[in-house]
């Protein structure tokens, strides 16, 4: 069954809903950037967030229960919200940075927004690597490094919108390395955790590789030609596309 098809199944009816909701509110943000401002597109941004997050949402629950969707997601958030509390606080795993005040609520100075972003593009990871579900090690990596991708356009662009702010510049385009070594090792401790609960049914493997090739479409156009961002997004687009037809070839 094909992603398109899969939309006219009565468990997939909201996912082409909240598919149009994310695309429409992404679609707009420069708009928005225009027309009223920076301080307007950065609650775009967060909507953006909300939007894709009730996509991946809609999508796992036509394939898991409720008790085991709320237990993945409040698994990661718990993960995430401590270590990014823990690299806030003392620099590690991640390098020294601090959250402005453009994200709220705040728990520990940590927007909460922050561990739902971590669960909207985990469980995606999860699904585009499913070929390489041969053990808990491999997953855990191959994983994380689909998931890391993602990073190679968020850091700038979200540093460029001053959503956070890094204490020393670093190499990856003002980012430190140390950044994405953070990110590998949390990606990777969160699916060798929850590896039993990281099995992705086929059929919302497609829909869920669908969301990552969007994110990777809308990370690199967007990047390249509205924000002025060339070196990520030529990077960024290199490495998360090649995940992303690795994805696309296991279908």
């Amino acid at each position: 069954m094909t992603a398109i098809a899969q939309f006219r199944s009565r468990k997939t009816r909201f996912v082409l809903p909240s598919l149009l909701l994310w695309g429409l509110v992404m679609v707009v943000v420069p708009i928005v950037d225009w027309v009223f401002g920076a301080d307007a597109m950065r609650q775009m941004i967060i909507a953006g967030v909300l939007c894709q997050s009730l996509v991946v949402i809609t999508i796992l629950k036509t394939v898991w229960t409720w008790k085991k969707l709320l237990g993945v997601l409040v698994s990661v958030a718990a993960v995430t919200l401590t270590i990014e509390a823990i690299g806030t606080a003392t620099g590690y795993p991640f390098g020294a940075y601090t959250y402005t005040d453009y994200l709220q609520p705040q728990l520990f100075h940590v927007p909460l927004l922050i561990p739902l972003a971590w669960f909207m593009m985990l469980p995606v990871s999860w699904a585009v690597m499913q070929r390489q579900r041969t053990g808990r090690l491999r997953f855990a990596i191959a994983s994380a490094l689909a998931f890391t991708a993602w990073d190679l356009f968020l850091d700038p662009q979200m540093v460029m919108w001053e959503f956070w702010v890094w204490e020393q510049p670093g190499a990856y385009f003002g980012i430190p390395l140390s950044n994405y070594v953070g990110w590998l090792a949390t990606a990777f401790v969160i699916t060798w955790l929850l590896y039993p609960a990281t099995q992705i049914d086929p059929a919302a493997q497609q829909l869920l590789w669908l969301v990552y090739a969007i994110t990777w479409f809308l990370e690199a156009f967007g990047l390249a030609f509205f924000w002025g961002q060339i070196g990520p997004a030529l990077v960024g687009g290199i490495v998360m596309g090649a995940f992303m037809l690795y994805g696309w070839i296991q279908k």
